[in-house]
């Protein structure tokens, strides 16, 4: 269900998780774009000489996964706030997980808080934070 008011946002309501691509491919155009073409996050040898464990997906990818799972969810959403710690490193093509549930709602502000995770295959979080959206009041 998409949501277009506050009024059709729950408390406790999952949002529609997603998989990104983090394939090399992808991630290397997102680096090249943000101007963060260094090794690291685009070479999985370069980054392992630098003791990662592989390229490393750039954290505002990440960030941006969360927000647009959250566009998915509330096309109308605007976006104020996107929190996050990163708790380990997100690795160039592995599988990860967009997840988040509404946490706080205040229906007379349109204010909505949402919490958020990327979780890997092992399902353990690699990023967590909060969101603050503002939904319309009405349609």
């Amino acid at each position: 269900m998409s949501v277009n008011t506050v009024g059709d946002v729950e408390f406790g309501e999952q949002l529609p998780a997603f998989v990104p691509d983090t394939t090399l491919d992808n991630v290397k155009r997102f680096a090249i774009a943000a101007g963060w073409n260094g090794p690291r996050f685009t070479d999985h040898e370069a980054a392992k000489a630098e003791g990662l464990p592989g390229a490393l997906v750039p954290g505002i990818m990440s960030q941006g996964f969360l927000s647009a799972m959250i566009h998915r969810w509330a096309p109308s959403a605007e976006v104020r706030l996107v929190d996050t710690v990163f708790r380990a490193p997100c690795i160039v093509d592995q599988t990860y997980k967009i997840n988040g549930v509404v946490t706080d709602i205040d229906e007379d502000s349109g204010e909505v808080e949402i919490d958020l995770t990327v979780t890997n295959d092992a399902d353990e979080t690699r990023v967590f934070g909060t969101a603050k959206v503002l939904i319309p009041l009405t349609a």
